[in-house]
This record gives C-alpha cells, sequence and structure tokens, in this order.
C-alpha cells in the first residue's frame, strides 16, 4: 500500500486499503490525510490526531475542516467507509452496510495506520450525521481508543420519538430477514443538497459520483442497521470521554422546498438529537448554532465561523492530553 495524491489536490493524500470484518468478509476503505504545504509531517504517534467519518451517501471533502484541525496542531485524517465516496467499487451498492459494527475494522485499521501500525497519538474521533452514529457506537465497543469525540449532527434517533424508531424497526424486520438489500421506496428530497452544492445554490464543489444529489437508494437491512444503532444509543452508551455535539439551532424537515431549509437542518429533528445527545456519556456539551445546515461546517460563512469558534473554545478545554495508556482496549 501507498499513499498517493488525493482529488481534492496537492495539500492531501489518500490511501485505499482492505479490512475483514467480523464476519470474515473483506471491504475496501480509504483513509484521507491533510499534509499542508511547508509543514514537516510529525513521526507517527507523536502528536494528537483526528479521525473524521462522514455521513451516508457522503465523502470527505471538507478541505476547510482539515485546515482548522491542522492549525489547531492535529494531524486530520478522514476516511472514507466502504460503499461510500472514493471506496465504492463496481458491483456494490452504494452506502450500503447491514450492521453498523461491519464498520468496525476498517476504522480499527484505520486507526493502526494512523500510528504507523502501532497505538497513535492522543486520538479525536469526528463524525457527521450517520458517521456521528457510528463514531459514538465505536467509541463504546472500544473504551481507552479515543481521547474525545466530537460529533457534527450526528443521527442519534429518528424522527419525532422513540416510538417511532420502534414501530419502523418491527416493520423491517421481516424483510431485513429474508430480503435485507431490497430498496424501500421513499420520497426522494435533494433539498440538502440544494443548500451546499454549488450546483445549484450552495458554496461546495461536489463530486456527484460520490455524492449524488437524492442520495443512495435506502435498502431494508441499512435502515435496520441504523435503526439497531439508535436503540444502542437510546439504551445508553455510558462513553466515558468528553463529548461535544454540533447542532443547528432549528429544523425543516417538510417533503415540500421551504426557504427555512436555508437556515435549518433539513435532514434531521434537532430537538429529539439535542435530547438524546445526553444518553452518550457523562461528561456531554451540546452547542446550537443558529442559522446553521444539517452539516453545521457547511452553513453560510458567518454561521460556519460561528461553529469553528465553538469547536475551538471546546478544544480549549478538552483538546490537551497524553497518549492513551498503552495497556488499554486500544486496537
Amino acid at each position: 500500500m501507498a499513499w498517493e495524491q488525493d482529488i481534492l489536490g496537492t495539500e492531501f493524500q489518500s490511501l485505499a486499503f482492505r479490512a475483514a470484518g467480523a464476519d470474515g468478509v473483506e471491504r475496501t476503505a480509504t483513509l484521507v490525510r491533510h499534509r499542508p504545504k511547508g509543514v514537516v509531517a510529525s513521526p507517527p504517534g507523536s502528536r494528537q490526531a483526528v479521525l473524521f467519518l462522514h455521513g451516508w451517501s457522503d465523502y470527505f471533502f471538507n478541505v476547510d475542516l482539515a485546515r482548522f484541525w491542522s492549525g489547531a496542531g492535529y494531524d486530520f485524517y478522514a476516511l472514507d467507509m466502504h460503499n461510500h465516496g472514493r471506496s465504492l467499487r463496481p458491483g456494490t451498492h452504494g452506502g450500503y452496510v447491514g450492521h453498523l459494527a461491519d464498520y468496525d475494522a476498517e476504522i480499527a485499521a484505520a486507526t493502526a495506520l494512523i500510528g504507523d501500525h502501532g497505538t497513535p497519538g492522543p486520538l479525536t474521533l469526528m463524525g457527521h450525521s450517520t458517521g456521528g452514529l457510528v463514531a459514538a457506537l465505536w467509541a463504546s465497543r472500544h473504551p481507552g481508543a479515543v481521547s474525545r469525540l466530537v460529533l457534527n449532527s450526528p443521527w442519534l434517533e429518528m424522527h419525532g420519538s422513540s416510538l417511532v424508531r420502534r414501530a419502523a424497526a418491527g416493520m423491517l424486520a421481516p424483510l431485513t430477514r429474508v430480503r435485507p438489500e431490497t430498496v424501500l421506496r421513499l420520497p426522494e428530497r435533494g433539498f440538502y443538497w440544494r443548500t451546499i452544492s454549488s450546483a445549484a445554490e450552495g458554496e461546495w464543489t461536489l463530486d456527484d459520483r460520490y455524492r449524488p444529489p437524492l442520495a443512495f437508494p435506502v435498502r431494508a437491512g441499512w435502515l435496520s442497521a441504523v435503526l439497531a444503532g439508535q436503540a444502542q444509543v437510546a439504551r445508553g452508551l455510558g462513553i466515558e470521554v468528553p463529548i461535544l455535539v454540533l447542532l443547528s439551532g432549528g429544523s425543516a424537515n417538510g417533503l415540500l422546498w421551504s426557504e427555512e431549509m436555508r437556515r435549518t437542518d433539513a435532514v434531521l429533528d434537532v430537538r429529539i438529537i439535542g435530547a438524546r445527545a445526553l444518553t452518550l456519556g457523562r461528561s456531554v456539551t451540546v452547542e446550537r448554532i443558529d442559522g446553521a445546515l444539517h452539516d453545521v461546517f457547511l452553513s453560510p460563512d458567518a454561521v460556519r465561523r460561528d461553529a469553528y469558534a465553538r469547536l475551538e473554545r471546546w478544544l480549549a478545554s478538552y483538546g490537551h492530553d497524553t497518549a492513551p495508556d498503552q495497556t488499554s482496549d486500544a486496537p
């Protein structure tokens, strides 16, 4: 395996690798790293690092986010998980995963690569949307592996309440058992894409091969996996490290376009996400950002500057530590 120049330009490199899950299946994932011009790379494990996990039907493209973390003194990495972005392969279902724990092996492999096959230095795990759910579950299953958790609009619960989740899980269970890859015929909404893509009314250059405007097809097994993960969150994860949850100040989730979607989360119900965040662990900070989009760091300039300022303020309190105990359960 060798690092190659990434699609994002000379400041970025990427490395595709394969990791075998607990089920024995090998899956392709891609690790991206930021190497600012003129900055000498630090020895593996010698300083703090951050690993970013994207949302569903998404990939890593936010160069400003990488530059923020590098400027804060972190080695920045992002993982395009299997069946997403740079890791898409012919003949596979885009965005599909049958169990969220299927991501565990590639996340563990990424942390090993960050530490050059040894224990990485203090690691911050960051996740957006479904990637935020995956990050929280992974941190819970691997105590000692991360020093802090940063969640950007994590998909911790379904719209409405846990009753909606349980009802949906019950209806999906028979289909998931026999035909998990069945496509569910759900309304297609490209409203959030409209607010961020420069091909519509946003300011971000997105590759439609990696992030289609209407997202990948929703499959029964994938949705069941998400619901099962949310049920674990509802029972409480007991994460011991400090957690920051960043959310928009409001939601606009209708089936028809609304101008309010330019200033709110058009994907999730931030009210219930904020409440559910308190079940993650014992040290949880929730920041509500007025005017923010679903990805708070893709919001209009003044709003995302507010989001970065809140993240910077939190890191001033929780962002400095030493390497994890070498006897911990870290992979």
